[in-house]
């Protein structure tokens, strides 16, 4: 389990493809203090790490984590949000994350409004966000603004921009997106019941 709150940016410094799977290589200061076989989130996704060094890890992608999440177009140079899994007993920060990619939304609008940005996200109808509910876009824990059928926006604050991938994200571009995992079970549960 996760909170949302991301600890540091990683930098893509190397891909290599083996069968169907993908290895990356990731620079950042934390990489030092992680272990092999410990599940980082990256932008959200959590991937388990199977080397490390001072100053890298490096972790794996199955086909099936490429085809949900925005890993694959991932490229050397590429910035990624890191957050190491909660510790029981710990505060939780942001909302409770699973690091379970529930699909990918395609940034629609980046709005400058002097002191913040919002940020307007497309993603699939077959998932429902909540007005002021939780929201995971790449790894990163954040409130719903402007719900609406098949997208919504969420507003960025400075140290937020600065301080994860946001300030590299531009319209178009691919994010990871993990519904409030509260959210999700009460809108199954009630689709079960309405059949």
């Amino acid at each position: 389990m996760f909170t949302g709150i991301i600890e540091e940016i990683g930098q893509v410094t190397a891909i290599v493809k083996e069968d169907t799977n993908i290895h990356f290589t990731i620079a950042s200061q934390l990489s030092a203090e992680l272990k092999i076989d410990q599940s980082v989130a990256h932008n959200g996704c959590c991937l388990t790490v199977v080397a490390q060094n001072n100053s890298d890890h490096v972790v794996t992608a199955i086909q099936e984590t490429l085809d949900k999440t925005n890993l694959g177009s991932w490229q050397v140079g590429t910035k990624v949000n890191l957050e190491r899994c909660m510790q029981l007993g710990g505060r939780l920060d942001g909302h409770m994350v699973q690091g379970h990619v529930d699909g990918v939304g395609i940034c629609t609008e980046v709005a400058d409004e002097e002191g913040s940005w919002r940020f307007t996200f497309e993603h699939s109808k077959e998932f429902v966000t909540v007005e002021k509910g939780s929201i995971t876009v790449n790894g990163t824990s954040l409130t719903v603004v402007n719900s609406q059928a098949g997208h919504f926006s969420v507003c960025i604050i400075p140290y937020t921009y600065a301080h994860t991938n946001f300030h590299d994200l531009r319209v178009g571009d691919r994010v990871n997106l993990e519904y409030d995992i509260i959210g999700k079970y009460v809108a199954r549960y009630l689709g079960l019941q309405a059949k």
